[in-house]
């Protein structure tokens, strides 16, 4: 539930003029300090379980997921720096595309948690996040060229 509204904040920003760089910022931190939390709240039941060494792909998929982030802000900070009359609707935009977007990977860890899957849901994001990041940072990379 707090997902949806999550996604639906931005939009209805977006659909009444009220979107700014200031609302962005607080967006994507929000997100990041959310991301962190769940994943330690899953560290903390995996090593609480009778193999607590999976612990560390809950540790892993949290710093993928922060990996693909950071490549995304890092990009669109390099961008604007060349282009100065770029929105910031369309910076945002810009980098969000990949296999484990923000969403995808809540997803994820809902499914995985709802089917008493936790740890595959998290194995799978530290893979594939890692995937994304590398994604990102090569079109970025393309983009800067």
């Amino acid at each position: 539930v707090f997902g949806l509204f999550d996604t639906l904040d931005g939009e209805l920003a977006r659909l009444q003029g009220r979107a700014n760089a200031r609302g962005m910022l607080l967006d994507a931190s929000t997100d990041r300090f959310k991301e962190v939390l769940l994943y330690c709240g899953v560290a903390y039941v995996l090593a609480g379980g009778a193999h607590p060494r999976q612990a560390v792909w809950a540790a892993a998929a949290c710093g993928a997921s922060l990996c693909v982030s950071y490549v995304k802000a890092k990009g669109e900070a390099a961008v604007a720096s060349q282009r100065r009359n770029i929105s910031h609707t369309t910076l945002n935009r810009m980098f969000a595309d990949g296999l484990l977007t923000f969403e995808v990977r809540m997803v994820l860890l809902i499914v995985g948690l709802a089917a008493d899957r936790l740890l595959w849901a998290v194995g799978i994001i530290a893979v594939f996040a890692g995937l994304t990041a590398l994604q990102r940072l090569v079109r970025i990379s393309r983009e800067l060229q």
